[in-house]
């Protein structure tokens, strides 16, 4: 348990439990919306925000935050109101803030690639004390949104049309997905990565559709995935020297693999029970206006 010692690593723990939660709690609304590359596209935009901090010389966490706010509203209208150029009008927003990041950082007297780098692949060493009291403000965002609110984002997440029919604000719940999916990225940037961040946000949660059927379960077990991971992949990160972001998400393609595959038999042998359930209750179903074969009159 040395691994506790360093201050950075306390830091950097408690960030990768706050990743792990928020990650895939809102992963489940986009995975349910078809929506699993969302948070890649957050994620370029994020970049520009994480350039312009160095450049004013403020926080990027929050400055990440504030773009990748404003990227994922104009990305919400540009799925609403875009037509045949609404793809167009995505790539342009994606790269655009791809570039822009690399620029505006390489302009900042006090930035350069190597700071970029551990905003694009995550770093345990330079989650600071100010990037945990940021990440745990908007952590408790996310956490309040996406579990006070489930019922309606489910909702809106399944069938718009009929959230629209039962009075839900479609509009305004659509637009709360986004800004907080946005929150996320900037929440599991200095962990995992902005450019690895999408992954955690679905796979957890595809890893768990292979097991679980209801909403609920799913989400709680797509959450102890994320909390799982992240912890693993930044203890092994720490002992091991290896990129915390990499290292998280490939434990997480294991975990999906893994479960993948205790899913089939599980599955044949629940269709088995349900196949043998039938069979007996053919055998013990007596047909209507009619006596068991016991009680017949001849």
């Amino acid at each position: 348990m040395d691994f506790l010692e360093p201050a950075f690593m306390q830091r950097a723990l408690l960030a990768a439990v706050l990743v792990g939660i928020t990650a895939p709690a809102v992963g489940i609304y986009l995975v349910q919306r078809r929506q699993a590359l969302m948070g890649d596209g957050i994620g370029h935009v994020a970049m520009t925000g994480v350039g312009l901090g160095f450049l004013l010389n403020s926080s990027p966490v929050w400055m990440a935050t504030l773009v990748a706010i404003a990227g994922s509203v104009a990305m919400e209208l540009i799925r609403a109101y875009g037509k045949t150029r609404g793809d167009l009008a995505l790539a342009l927003l994606f790269y655009g803030g791809m570039a822009g990041g690399v620029l505006l950082i390489n302009l900042s007297p006090t930035g350069s690639n190597a700071n970029l780098s551990s905003y694009l692949f995550g770093s345990l060493s330079t989650v600071s004390s100010e990037d945990i009291t940021a990440i745990g403000v908007l952590a408790a965002f996310v956490i309040l949104v996406t579990v006070g609110l489930r019922r309606q984002l489910f909702a809106v997440s399944q069938d718009e049309e009929f959230a629209r029919v039962t009075g839900l604000p479609v509009r305004l719940l659509n637009l709360l997905i986004a800004v907080t999916a946005a929150v996320t990225v900037t929440v599991a940037m200095r962990v995992v990565g902005l450019l690895l961040v999408s992954a955690l946000m679905v796979v957890p949660v595809a890893a768990a559709q292979q097991l679980t059927k209801s909403f609920r379960a799913t989400f709680v077990l797509a959450v102890a995935t994320g909390i799982t991971v992240t912890l693993a992949g930044t203890v092994t990160s720490y002992y091991q020297d290896v990129p915390p972001g990499a290292t998280i998400v490939l434990y997480a393609i294991g975990v999906f693999v893994l479960l993948t595959l205790l899913a089939a038999p599980l599955a044949r042998r629940r269709a088995k029970a349900a196949e043998a359930a039938a069979v007996d209750g053919c055998d013990s179903t007596v047909p209507a206006g009619r006596k068991p074969a016991d009680d017949v009159r001849v």
